[in-house]
């Protein structure tokens, strides 16, 4: 029987979701780089062959630590979903002479190296400046046209964001972006293989979208993800994912698949994305490339990586078009025979639409909650105003513990604020909007208030 070794980090698609699709295709060794959900720690004793906790991985070669257990179990291939995992597994990939991404990994991971590769080959971006220290960014805020955004080389989920409307920010954004990525590491959201990662960043000019002139019905954000997968050195397009509008600066509220775009606008984005992708040189990978869409037509590559999407993009896929995509590209690193789709399937091609809510404690307009709440994910499910078709659930471990008080939104800290991840599905992508809608402006009501805290500040 072939073996997996399955690296484990935060971010990705829940390991609830992911490690028993994996344990389905092969057996598997569990190398735990941060802890596992507590209600996935029996689950991965039963299905993993061995379970390994690292969770301290400061001092170690993590590269070594990664090819010497592969070694020691006998693996065929080593897989992880992290963000913050990628690079490193790809290098002990490459050291066991296993698939991989490549050694180009770390051009989808460091926005630097990836914005520079994207500027020799004159795809469309943000103009954008490397910085390292104050004075590097002052002088890049003096040569791009503001306003600016901020954002920490080796980032997700739009954490250490900072957008500076003149030279009198830049001191305030380089020091709470600073801190920032500090608290972010301290929850193990942060870079894996590279040290130091947490000061590095670029700064880029902030190009204007436009929704409207895309999607078909209002509500959407103006820019799209391109989910799909290299395999063997190609590209394969699987499908679009589109969003909600963003909660300043830029953090992601929702994200739905399919994205209502017509099938000439699809084809376009798509093309754009082969063009970034395949400007990185990666191998075998998943890949998560997201484009923001302006007037005219106009389109700008925003950042790829080489894995797929996060929070719940893949089990949406999977519930819309019924691609097991953590199976196949499983299929994929054994060197199995996988039957990737033709082309990116469009709305047509869907059963029904699904999506996923990062619950903020902001309003539609992004406006702070004027009171503070506790989470309680019964109360979310029992009252959310959704349209009678469709079904809510609360991704639980992706959220917090019931009766845990609901973060104040930092607009730096991004995701890292989240209280909870509600999955919806429904009969087409508009409803998924309509209802999400809802549910944001519902939810100050329907959360129980937390009477300790008073009122927010």
């Amino acid at each position: 029987m072939t073996k997996v070794l399955y690296v484990h980090a935060k971010g990705g698609p829940p390991v609830g979701y992911a490690l028993p699709r994996v344990a389905a295709r092969s057996a598997v060794h569990l190398l735990a780089l941060s802890d596992l959900p507590v209600d996935m720690a029996a689950d991965a004793a039963g299905l993993c062959a061995s379970v390994v906790a690292q969770g301290d991985t400061e001092g170690h070669d993590l590269v070594e630590l990664i090819a010497s257990r592969a070694r020691e179990v006998g693996a065929d291939a080593v897989i992880t979903f992290s963000e913050y995992a990628v690079v490193a597994v790809a290098e002990a990939s490459r050291l066991l002479g296993l698939r991989g991404a490549g050694p180009a990994a770390a051009l989808a991971r460091d926005k630097r190296l990836m914005r520079a590769a994207w500027e020799r080959q004159g795809i469309p971006q943000p103009r954008f400046r490397a910085v390292a220290t104050a004075p590097q960014l002052r002088s890049a805020a003096a040569e791009l046209s503001g306003p600016l955004l901020l954002k920490a080389a080796w980032s997700a989920g739009s954490t250490a964001h900072q957008i500076i409307e003149g030279p009198a920010d830049v001191p305030d954004a380089w020091e709470r972006s600073h801190a920032v990525m500090t608290e972010s590491a301290r929850l193990g959201y942060a870079e894996l293989h590279v040290g130091g990662a947490g000061e590095d960043f670029i700064v880029e000019e902030i190009v204007t979208g436009c929704a409207e002139e895309w999607f078909d019905g209002a509500g959407w954000g103006d820019y799209v993800s391109v989910e799909g997968v290299v395999a063997d050195g190609v590209f394969r397009p699987v499908c679009l994912s589109g969003r909600m509008p963003t909660v300043a600066p830029f953090t992601e509220r929702a994200g739905i698949t399919p994205a209502a775009v017509g099938t000439g606008a699809q084809t376009r984005i798509v093309e754009l994305a082969r063009r970034a992708v395949e400007a990185l040189g990666l191998e075998n990978c998943g890949t998560h490339t997201e484009i923001k869409l302006g007037a005219h037509g106009r389109m700008w590559v925003i950042e790829t990586a080489a894995r797929f999407g996060g929070a719940m993009t893949v089990p949406q896929i999977e519930q819309v078009f019924g691609l097991d995509l953590v199976a196949m590209f499983t299929d994929q690193l054994l060197g199995r025979p996988v039957s990737w789709p033709s082309r990116a399937l469009t709305p047509a091609d869907a059963d029904g639409a699904a999506g996923s809510l990062v619950v903020l404690a902001v309003d539609g307009a992004g406006a702070p909650w004027p009171r503070r709440h506790l989470w309680d994910s019964t109360s979310v499910i029992r009252s959310a105003p959704v349209a009678a078709g469709s079904t809510l659930s609360v991704v639980r471990e992706s959220s917090l513990p019931d009766g845990t008080p609901v973060p104040v939104y930092d607009p730096a800290a991004g995701a890292n604020t989240m209280a909870g991840l509600c999955l919806l599905s429904a009969d087409r992508p508009q409803t998924v909007i309509r209802d999400f809608t809802a549910l944001v402006d519902a939810l100050p009501h329907i959360l129980p208030t937390n009477v300790t805290e008073g009122v927010q500040a």
